[in-house]
C-alpha cells in the first residue's frame, strides 16, 4: 500500500471537498424527512395511546356521579349528573368528541373543582417541564463527560471505575436517589432545601436551588447509560481508519475526539438518552412527591386517587404529546449524527 492510499483511505470526513457535502437545502430537507417520519409514526401512536387512556377511565366501575354527588344522592340526581358529565352516551362517540375537543384545546372540566383542566395543567406543566430539562441536562453533561473520558483511557483506571460507578447508578431507584440525596443535601449538609417550588420570578438563583436536587435525583440512572453508550461507541470509533490518519497528520487529540469521533460515536448515546426521555417524564411522579413539587405528576396522582376521571385524562394526553415530540426531536438528531442514516433518507 502506497502513502498515497494510506493518506486517502486515513482522511477524515471533513476533509471532503466542499462540492460533495451536502448543502444547507439538502440538510433541512433530511431533517424534515426524518421529523416527518417521526410524526407519521407518532399520529397512530397517539390515537391508539389516547384510546386505552379514555376506555381505562371509561370502564372503571365507579361511578363519577355517584362519587361527586355523594352517598345522600337521589337516583334521579345521579341521572341528572350522569347526563351532565355526558355518560350517558356511547363511550366510542364519548371518545371521539373528547378527542375533537382535545386537538382544541379543550380538556373539559375537573368532576370536582370545576377548573378547567387545560388550565390545571398550564399551571403545573412548566414545574415538570423543568426538572426533566434538568434531568436531561445533567445526563448529558454527566454522561458526556465521563463517557468520553473513559473511552479515551480504555482499559485504564478511570475506564474501570466509571464502569463500575455507571453499573451501580443504573441499579439505583430514583426514589432512593432523592432520600440520599435530600440526606446529604438538605440534612447533614444543608445547603440545599429538601422540597418545595419556587418559580422563576423568586429569582434564579432560588429557582436553581429549589430544582438541583429533584433533577439530580432523576438524572443519575439515565447519566450512567450514556456514559456506558458513550464509551461503547467512542472506542469503536477511535480505532477507525480516518481517526487513526487524522492522529497521523497532527491534529490536535482534543480535536480528533471531540468533533471528529465524538459526531459518529454519540449515536448510541443518543438513541439510549430517547429511550429515557419517557422515564424522566413518568419518574417525575415519585419524584415531585418525595420533594413535594406541584407537578403534573403530583397532579395526576391527586386526581387518580380522588376519581377525577378527566384531569387523568388530560394528563396523560399533554404527557403522552411530550414524549412523541421528544422522541421525534432525537430522530432527528441521529439523523443528524450518523452520516448512514441521512444516506438512507
Amino acid at each position: 500500500m502506497t502513502a498515497l492510499d494510506l493518506r486517502d483511505r486515513a482522511a477524515p470526513p471533513s476533509t471532503a471537498p466542499a462540492s460533495s457535502r451536502p448543502g444547507p437545502a439538502a440538510l433541512l430537507l433530511r431533517a424534515a424527512a426524518a421529523l416527518s417520519r417521526g410524526l407519521f409514526i407518532a399520529v397512530p401512536v397517539m390515537l391508539v395511546s389516547t384510546f386505552i387512556t379514555f376506555m381505562l377511565g371509561g370502564l372503571t366501575e365507579q361511578d363519577p356521579a355517584s362519587v361527586v354527588l355523594g352517598d345522600s344522592a337521589t337516583p334521579a340526581d345521579v341521572q341528572r349528573m350522569r347526563e351532565a358529565f355526558g355518560l350517558d352516551r356511547p363511550l366510542l362517540l364519548r371518545y371521539v368528541t373528547w378527542l375533537w375537543n382535545a386537538l382544541h384545546g379543550d380538556l373539559g372540566a375537573s368532576w370536582f373543582t370545576k377548573i378547567p383542566v387545560a388550565q390545571s395543567i398550564a399551571e403545573r406543566l412548566p414545574v415538570s417541564l423543568s426538572v426533566a430539562a434538568g434531568a436531561l441536562l445533567i445526563a448529558v453533561v454527566l454522561g458526556g463527560v465521563f463517557g468520553t473520558l473513559a473511552a479515551v483511557r480504555q482499559g485504564g483506571l478511570l475506564d474501570r471505575t466509571v464502569t463500575v460507578v455507571t453499573s451501580v447508578l443504573a441499579t439505583v431507584p430514583g426514589f432512593v436517589a432523592a432520600v440520599a440525596l435530600i440526606t446529604v443535601f438538605a440534612l447533614i449538609v444543608p445547603v440545599l432545601p429538601a422540597g418545595g417550588w419556587a418559580p422563576p420570578s423568586a429569582g434564579l438563583g432560588t429557582w436553581a436551588s429549589f430544582l438541583l436536587l429533584p433533577s439530580l435525583a432523576l438524572s443519575l440512572d439515565a447519566a450512567a447509560d450514556v456514559a456506558r453508550q458513550l464509551r461503547t461507541g467512542l472506542a469503536g470509533t477511535l480505532h477507525e481508519n480516518y481517526i487513526v490518519g487524522a492522529r497521523m497528520r497532527g491534529l490536535p487529540g482534543r480535536r480528533v475526539v471531540l468533533v471528529h469521533a465524538l459526531r459518529n460515536g454519540a449515536g448510541p448515546a443518543v438513541a439510549v438518552l430517547g429511550m429515557h426521555v419517557p422515564r424522566l417524564i413518568g419518574g417525575a411522579v415519585i419524584t415531585e412527591t418525595v420533594f413535594a413539587l406541584p407537578g403534573i405528576g403530583e397532579l395526576t396522582k391527586s386526581a387518580a386517587l380522588s376519581g377525577d376521571v378527566p384531569v387523568v385524562q388530560g394528563a396523560l394526553l399533554v404527557t403522552i404529546a411530550v414524549v412523541l415530540v421528544s422522541s421525534a426531536i432525537v430522530n432527528v438528531l441521529l439523523v443528524k449524527l450518523r452520516p448512514a442514516a441521512r444516506r438512507e433518507l
